[in-house]
């Protein structure tokens, strides 16, 4: 959690961070020399713990799907946790992009600016993702889910260079969601699924060019909101929106951001 770092704690990621003590590395990130970390060194022991508890999919060694597994997560360490692009690896900078549900397109520099949570999740009933910094979507969240927000790869429906996959997160509410009302929902333990498509473009390296991310904002939000049994969020990929368009490239991007 942000909050538990100290600024003044840089240098590499610990070796719990990445996955070993559990028998698997899962996140082999090495920050470039002299990285700034945005909130001081980030540990991943508690999610990791989550994480190879509540999994649902065990990947072979050098499979597709652990490979892009290893890679959403070490991406997922620079965009909360590098502030600089500047000093991102797993992304071309220069080229990248995201979109979510067909929507605008967000440079490099807009998700560091914004956050993975604002720029994913938009503005909805109950959050508002332009009115929040990024460190105050940390922080909401951060008290959401306590003991972290897991990430795995279900399938691997194409390969390189266009990566096709199905995706996880999964997280226990057992913290305070706060909404964009200011009112604050107690959760009771429950592991909360979410499921969406990623369509990823990449580099003959494995660098990032694009993501198109498709699923349903409000298969995590309502859950969050609503009493416990009384929710009537679908908790299958059923929920995912249908990513069977025509592909974007950058040139559709930059149209729709005129």
């Amino acid at each position: 959690l942000a909050k538990e770092l100290n600024v003044k704690d840089q240098g590499p990621l610990s070796e719990e961070s990445s996955g070993k003590p559990y028998g698997e590395v899962i996140r082999d990130y090495e920050a470039v020399p002299g990285v700034q970390w945005r909130f001081g060194k980030p540990n991943y022991a508690r999610v990791n713990k989550l994480y190879f508890e509540h999994r649902s999919k065990v990947h072979a060694e050098g499979s597709l799907e652990a490979v892009v597994n290893k890679l959403v997560k070490n991406w997922e360490v620079e965009s909360h946790h590098i502030a600089d692009p500047r000093q991102w690896k797993t992304m071309d900078t220069s080229k990248f992009w995201a979109s979510v549900n067909g929507g605008t397109a967000a440079d490099a520099q807009t998700m560091a600016d914004v956050g993975p949570y604002n720029m994913l999740l938009g503005d909805t009933a109950s959050y508002t993702g332009s009115d929040l910094s990024f460190e105050e979507s940390n922080s909401i969240f951060g008290s959401t889910f306590a003991d972290g927000y897991a990430f795995e790869v279900l399938e691997v429906l194409s390969g390189p260079p266009t990566v096709t996959f199905k995706w996880r997160h999964f997280g226990k509410f057992s913290g305070v969601f706060t909404d964009s009302h200011g009112t604050k929902h107690q959760g009771n333990g429950e592991i909360l699924n979410l499921f969406g498509l990623c369509i990823a473009k990449v580099s003959d390296s494995l660098i990032i060019e694009s993501l198109e991310v498709y699923y349903s904002p409000e298969g995590l939000l309502r859950p969050l909101v609503q009493a416990a049994g009384d929710s009537d969020v679908p908790s299958d990929e059923g929920d995912v929106r249908t990513a069977a368009r025509k592909e974007q490239g950058p040139e559709a991007a930059a149209k729709q951001e005129a």
